[in-house]
């Protein structure tokens, strides 16, 4: 009766963690965010120390550049920039974020945001307190793979932009910059081929290292030769096979 006694609290445990809400599970960007093959268990220690926010709104910062680092944070919805200040006083575009996409990787090292992220529209997001992450990340080995796995997947897309700034015409980065948009918002269950660009024209010149001007011509250039639809801020991509052929 004693070792009954003792076996059947630790059932009713098991039973209470495997029937524990798990809200990271109703997220459509569940397969994302998360790495595949947690068991429940592990998912309900996760879930317990992600901050869901409030909306961002436009324009407002997440973090700001130089401030301490304390936490990652995942895009639930919306979309934000990140910018870094020049020695002259003005600001570089380093990269845009979206749904599913992580913020904050490259803080690690130095424990200081290199950057600041700003909301491009009204956004929210999950927030990861890296303490936090780092305990229960040695109880899950699968967690500190999958951080690994997205470190190097930033410092691949770093690589790609350099190459994109150094080695293409005009025309070429804009054709490129638009392909690797449609495969992001592909990759997140929306489609490949008409979006919405949350960032502004000159946001996208910034970040291309182009003249604003220039990319309105490209863009006026792509819809006349039927390439692009562009409607304000939505853009259908109408021949990806020559956009494709353009990028060189």
């Amino acid at each position: 009766m004693a070792q009954s006694d003792n076996v059947t609290p630790l059932f009713d445990d098991l039973a209470r963690i495997e029937h524990e809400h798990v809200a990271c599970q109703d997220c459509s960007l569940y397969r994302l965010c998360l790495p595949l093959g947690l068991h429940n268990n592990e998912l309900v220690k996760l879930d317990k120390i992600i901050n869901r926010s409030q909306n961002y709104k436009r324009r407002e910062d997440l973090f700001s550049e130089n401030a301490p680092f304390k936490s990652l944070f995942v895009v639930r919805s919306g979309s934000f920039k990140t910018t870094i200040s020049a020695s002259n006083g003005r600001e570089q575009v380093t990269g845009f974020y979206f749904p599913g996409e992580f913020i904050g990787l490259d803080a690690i090292h130095q424990e200081s945001y290199k950057s600041t992220a700003k909301a491009l529209e009204s956004s929210s997001v999950c927030e990861v307190p890296y303490e936090n992450l780092q305990e229960i990340g040695r109880e899950i080995p699968q967690l500190q793979v999958q951080l690994l796995t997205r470190l190097s997947k930033e410092l691949s897309g770093d690589k790609s932009l350099m190459l994109l700034l150094g080695k293409k015409t005009s025309e070429e980065k804009l054709a490129t910059y638009l392909l690797s948009l449609s495969k992001r918002f592909h990759d997140r269950g929306f489609s490949a081929t008409e979006f919405h660009l949350s960032m502004s024209r000159s946001d996208i010149a910034n970040h291309l290292g182009l003249a604003v001007e220039t990319i309105s011509r490209i863009f006026s250039r792509f819809q006349d030769d039927g390439l692009v639809g562009i409607a304000g801020k939505n853009i259908s991509l109408l021949e990806m096979d020559k956009l494709k052929q353009l990028c060189g």
